[in-house]
């Protein structure tokens, strides 16, 4: 963990940071966008309570109004869609707001040139019906085209798959992404096939009342059978592409993780993580965070020998373990969420993929006839 004074210097600099590229934002009675999804956010979600003093005006109008960057053709494009919600219930653009109500809007972002190309690439389907679909994702798919990555993703994959449904919009770059998962994070995610699918599942993923459990093969024995990480994730002020867990909450955003021992096995553990939040890396972060981290994860320090000993058989072992496991050892395990029509309770659940199995029992293995 950073001393203090280090970690002063780097909150110091953060802010020249933000000051020098005019990122923050003016104090108002609005929160800033909240990211509710475990790899990034794909919507703008704002919640705010109407001043007690506010005159009835359309809520079109209120929101564009307070909204920075949010045109009121915007606004109402979120509320046809019954992404505004006054106290719950969603309003038409015309609603007028009155004084102290809550209200939730949830846009899509600017939309960027992206060509998006459906290809024919085939998806592990678990369950489907007119409204949703259940994949499994493998390890190494990236979710959707970015930088490096503008095809063979699953976001090409659902505009091939998706391309026959009355519904279907060639000109979404996200078609039904509600969620998403890392390129190296195998396991379940659900995609939306109706706009009202898509926007009562992401509500669900952004109040967080989704249910989601991974599995993940950590360095080291934790001391508890059971525990909670909480520390607020942030990116990492000396590496921009990688996260970390801000000692004094002064930065980044509340995180929680509770996890239970599965399986003790010599040099390192099987974990199951229940995210209470959703925030990019989180699982990753919070486990290298207390000292645990994922086994293989180049990110955060777990493709190297944390745990174990200097013998060159077991070093010989290790490597052999990170080529039958080429990535970080994490399995979105199970997932749950409520059924958009039918208000059904849903839960799904998935095997551990081939590479962590096996990884698995050459651990047992080793442990049983080691001789150190």
């Amino acid at each position: 963990m950073p001393s203090k004074n280090n970690f002063m210097e780097d909150k110091e600099s953060l802010k020249s940071q933000l000051e020098a590229s005019n990122i923050e934002k003016q104090e108002s009675d609005i929160q800033l966008p909240e990211e509710e999804l475990e790899e990034g956010a794909l919507f703008e979600h704002y919640r705010f309570t109407v001043d007690p003093g506010q005159s009835a005006i359309r809520i079109d109008k209120y929101l564009s109004n307070r909204i920075e960057n949010a045109s009121r053709s915007k606004i109402q494009a979120a509320a046809d869609a019954g992404n505004i919600l006054v106290n719950g219930e969603s309003v038409k653009p015309n609603y007028k707001v009155k004084p102290n109500e809550e209200i939730q809007i949830m846009m899509d972002y600017p939309r960027k040139e992206l060509k998006i190309i459906a290809e024919d690439i085939p998806l592990n389907i678990v369950y489907e019906d007119d409204q949703l679909l259940v994949i499994n994702k493998p390890p190494g798919l990236v979710v959707h085209p970015g930088h490096g990555n503008y095809s063979g993703t699953l976001v090409n994959a659902l505009a091939y798959y998706f391309k026959d449904l009355p519904l279907f919009n060639s000109e979404d770059p996200r078609p039904g992404l509600v969620h998403r998962i890392d390129k190296d994070t195998s396991g379940l995610m659900v995609i939306a096939k109706t706009e009202i699918a898509k926007t009562k599942l992401a509500l669900q993923f952004f109040e967080k009342t989704t249910e989601r459990r991974y599995n993940a093969i950590v360095w080291g024995s934790l001391k508890e059978d059971e525990g909670t990480v909480t520390g607020n994730i942030g990116r990492s002020l000396k590496n921009r592409q990688v996260f970390t867990v801000f000692p004094e909450g002064d930065f980044g955003k509340h995180a929680v993780t509770h996890y239970k021992v599965l399986r003790r096995i010599g040099y390192v553990t099987l974990v199951e993580c229940r995210l209470e939040t959703g925030r990019t890396h989180q699982i990753r972060v919070h486990m290298k965070h207390i000292n645990h981290a994922v086994f293989n994860d180049s990110n955060y320090g777990g493709d190297k020998i944390l745990r174990g000993t200097t013998f060159s058989k077991y070093k010989q072992f290790i490597h052999n373990c990170f080529q039958i496991l080429p990535r970080q050892a994490l399995h979105a395990k199970t997932l749950g969420f409520i059924h958009p029509t039918s208000g059904e309770k849903m839960v799904f659940n998935s095997d551990l993929p081939e590479d962590m199995t096996t990884a698995i029992d050459r651990w047992e293995n080793y442990i049983a006839n080691r001789n150190d």
